[in-house]
């Protein structure tokens, strides 16, 4: 999943593994019309109708292409339906919360005729179409279609917040509305999809268009809130009310404002809801979802994991560093902070518990560590295939960009975690508490998915063929295991693919809101300017409001949406500064990342908080203060562009040393050990150091290292043994 809602997360964990197997837990009643029964069957559904979803788009990808606003449109109205039908089943549901009454019912009562008269005319103009070709004329259907449907949703919504009936295993017949809406204002927009190509946003626009659009505005936007939380909702719906507002607004923010119909219309085009977010969401993004699913089904993931524990477990704070190594391994393929987080913090946070680490502790290095994840190439989160698609800088040399920035990251972590060990005299685990190596080896072959992956990107096939080889190559080697891939593990697979997209379509589709909304009014070219001015054309401040404005976006967004709202608006300042493309939106694209640990909403360390039991916000700052070592990375490769793999070898391999140097004087100035216990002197001059060899000029080279010798020197001379507290390693 993508960042998911920290406060959903335990239940996340608990309650929403697999919609087939919470059908087990339905209680057995008498065969009849009961609330129980209903819920129990529409499990089912929804578990066959996430299998479908999955197998639609691999079929569509790899087989029979479809035309592309037909297919976009039925990768969101699929995953609106999904969401709300997992919601009408009860799946998700912890405790019974029942608020009905007569408003309440009367309320229900009015959604149902507004949504299924909307759905009767929509059926009508199916059929007339059908009949007749499209209509020269409005009949009746066109002119007024939309009006019922829009309130029925605004009703059955508003149920929802304020006359909630949610009670486990019973069906929420709100949601079963909304379920109905979205089929129908979805057919809509299928249906005239190619008319609505050149009418959208123009005064040629239908009024049916327009409320077949805002309706799907709705629904979109209630699924987000559902799914990831208040902030991009509240964010989105900022942008949509600076539309209409603009007339009244001062200075750069005025613009002539615009009127719904062409507002709506215009959003629900590929400016908007179906531009770059949804585009990579329906091809790439729910590949790679449902890749990490066969890993997961066939247990093929377990095997990172373990394979991490057996090659770290037994040294120095062995169990975080087993959080660095298979949050790396993982985050090749689940490339979301929260997910990963779960994924891999659900070992990792009991063991390191275990050897002496506080809960806080560990959630935090697991969160800094799992962060890293959407930055690890190839797949790097969706960050690499939104990038491409915005910048069109082939994807392939995105992914080598992404490497050496990756290994630093991962490498700040691993120095901060070993430095801390060595504080506190963390000691790994016993070597017999944990797999054995020589066994792992033997099933090295279980890492052919992810080789089969990065060798079919090298060899230059398209990404959708190396995700689906990938994803065949997993299946296979599971034969070879004891967890076999057979139809129950693929029904498995794809019913838990399609759950794991759910978010990230929802956020994608409410970030092409925010992109239309920017697009239409051209806030972000004039934003770009202000930027300029306030930068006086200093390209090194214009980065420091780049990176605040990322963090700020990211504190409450997923990485994905911050991203893409970040670049809209800071991208285009940067690159007319003279930033080269790839580096302005590699650059807001790593602090979008670094978000998910910066307090005071840290997503990431928010789920691992969940996992451990600890404070979230005492949390965050600590996860914080792991990852503190990477946040100069970016400003390292914008010094130079080799770190990105822009020039000669031996320059990246110079970059690289020296990055690696700088970031480990850093992390001895944060945790205050430098080979012994350093004074707060020796932290101030390490710190130095550290920010010298952000620029990988010899001179500042020779600086650097002369600072972390002389502080060793200074370290082994004037330390005294009772001050130091050494680690087993």
């Amino acid at each position: 999943m993508s960042d998911a809602n920290p406060k959903q997360t335990k239940e996340d964990v608990h309650h929403e593994v697999s919609l087939a197997e919470a059908v087990s837990h339905v209680d057995e009643e008498p065969v009849g019309f009961n609330q129980r029964v209903f819920s129990g069957t529409l499990l089912w559904v929804v578990a066959v109708a996430c299998v479908a979803y999955s197998a639609f788009h691999l079929y569509v990808m790899n087989i029979y292409p479809l035309e592309t606003w037909a297919y976009r449109l039925s990768h969101i109205g699929g995953g609106l339906a999904l969401g709300f039908m997992i919601y009408a089943a009860g799946a998700t549901r912890n405790e019974d919360v029942s608020k009905r009454n007569l408003v309440g019912d009367t309320v229900l009562a009015l959604a149902a005729v507004g949504v299924f008269t909307g759905f009767a005319m929509m059926i009508a103009i199916w059929y007339n179409v059908m009949q007749t070709g499209m209509p020269a004329g409005q009949p009746w259907a066109l002119r007024f279609y939309g009006i019922p449907l829009f309130a029925g949703s605004v009703l059955a919504v508003m149920h929802g917040w304020f006359f909630t009936v949610r009670l486990k295993d019973r069906i929420s017949l709100a949601d079963v509305l909304l379920v109905a809406a979205t089929f129908s204002a979805i057919a809509y927009l299928i249906l005239f999809s190619r008319q609505l190509q050149l009418r959208g946003g123009i005064s040629m626009a239908l009024p049916s268009d327009m409320w077949a659009a805002v309706t799907c505005v709705v629904l979109v936007v209630e699924l987000t809130r559902r799914l990831a939380g208040m902030a991009l909702v509240i964010i989105a719906s900022v942008f949509v009310g600076y539309a209409f507002l603009g007339p009244w607004l001062p200075g750069i923010l005025y613009h002539r404002g615009y009127d719904a119909k062409r507002f709506f219309t215009y959003i629900i085009t590929d400016n908007g809801i179906l531009s770059a977010p949804i585009a990579i969401s329906s091809t790439y993004i729910i590949l790679f979802v449902i890749f990490a699913a066969f890993l997961q089904a066939t247990r093929v993931g377990e095997y990172f994991v373990n394979f991490a524990f057996a090659a770290a477990g037994h040294k120095r704070g062995g169990p975080a560093k087993v959080a660095v190594f298979a949050s790396g391994l993982m985050g090749m393929i689940n490339g979301t902070s929260a997910g990963n987080v779960v994924a891999t913090g659900s070992l990792t946070i009991p063991m390191m518990k275990k050897v002496g680490y506080k809960p806080q502790t560990a959630a935090s290095v697991e969160a800094a560590a799992s962060t890293g994840g959407q930055i690890m190439p190839p797949i790097m989160g969706a960050g690499a295939f939104i990038m491409a698609e915005i910048t069109g800088i082939p994807y392939i040399n995105i992914v080598y960009a992404g490497i050496i920035p990756a290994v630093i990251y991962f490498l700040s972590i691993f120095f901060m975690v070993d430095l801390a060990a060595q504080k506190y005299g963390m000691v790994g685990l016993p070597r017999a508490d944990l797999p054995k190596f020589g066994k792992l080896l033997k099933q090295v072959y279980l890492f052919t998915p992810i080789i089969v992956l990065i060798g079919s990107l090298l060899s230059g096939y398209s990404v959708i063929r190396c995700g689906t080889l990938a994803m065949v190559s997993a299946a296979v080697v599971s034969w070879l295991t004891p967890h076999r891939m057979g139809p129950k593990q693929l029904f498995r697979a794809l019913e838990l693919g399609a759950r794991m997209a759910l978010q990230l379509v929802a956020v994608c589709a409410t970030a092409g809101i925010i992109v239309g909304v920017i697009a239409l009014t051209g806030i972000g070219s004039r934003f770009s300017a202000v930027l300029l001015g306030l930068a006086e054309h200093s390209q090194f401040l214009a980065l420091v409001f780049a990176m605040l404005v990322s963090i700020v976006l990211g504190m409450g967004m997923p990485t994905t949406a911050a991203y893409v709202v970040a670049a809209s608006v800071m991208a285009p300042g940067l690159i007319n500064l003279g930033i080269e493309p790839l580096t302005a939106h590699f650059f807001i694209f790593y602090f979008a990342v670094i978000s998910a640990i910066t307090p005071p909403v840290a997503l990431a360390a928010y789920a691992g908080a969940a996992l451990s039991g600890s404070d979230p916000l005492k949390t965050s700052v600590e996860s914080f203060k792991f990852g503190l070592a990477a946040f100069i990375v970016p400003y390292m490769f914008y010094l130079s562009d080799e770190m990105l793999l822009q020039g000669s070898w031996v320059d990246s391999i110079h970059v690289t040393a020296t990055a690696a140097v700088g970031v480990y004087l850093l992390s001895a100035a944060v945790q205050g050990w430098f080979f012994d216990r350093a004074n707060n002197v020796a932290r101030i001059v390490l710190l130095a150091g550290g920010l010298t060899m952000i620029d990988a000029g010899w001179l500042t080279d020779v600086v650097g290292v002369t600072v972390g010798i002389a502080v060793y020197v200074y370290q082994k001379g004037f330390v005294r043994p009772r001050d130091m507290a050494r680690g087993a390693d």
